[in-house]
């Protein structure tokens, strides 16, 4: 997974995340608006047909004073845990 800052602030972050869809993106933004300090978490992927950016771009804003980053790193754990939970939770009922 590459991943590239295409806008950072105190607080406020977008970032491309290549070779991810909205699977993904969708799960990590919902891990992301679940935090206490995201005032708004969101993804954009614009067509290559419209000459736009192929890789989803995720934006996220904090409030509070949380480092945007600190919370993306959080976020991200939390998506892990979950990923372990539920695959431990399957193998459990096979």
């Amino acid at each position: 997974m590459e991943l590239r800052v295409t806008e950072s602030s105190e607080d406020e972050l977008s970032i491309e995340i290549a070779g991810e869809d909205h699977t993904f993106m969708n799960v990590l933004k919902g891990a992301l608006l679940e935090h206490e300090d995201i005032s708004a978490a969101t993804y954009d992927v614009n067509p290559e047909q419209s000459g736009g950016q192929t890789e989803p771009i995720l934006t996220i804003k904090t409030e509070g004073g949380a480092d945007p980053l600190e919370v993306l790193e959080e976020g991200a754990a939390d998506v892990r845990e979950k990923a372990i939970t539920f695959r431990e939770a399957f193998e459990a009922a096979a």
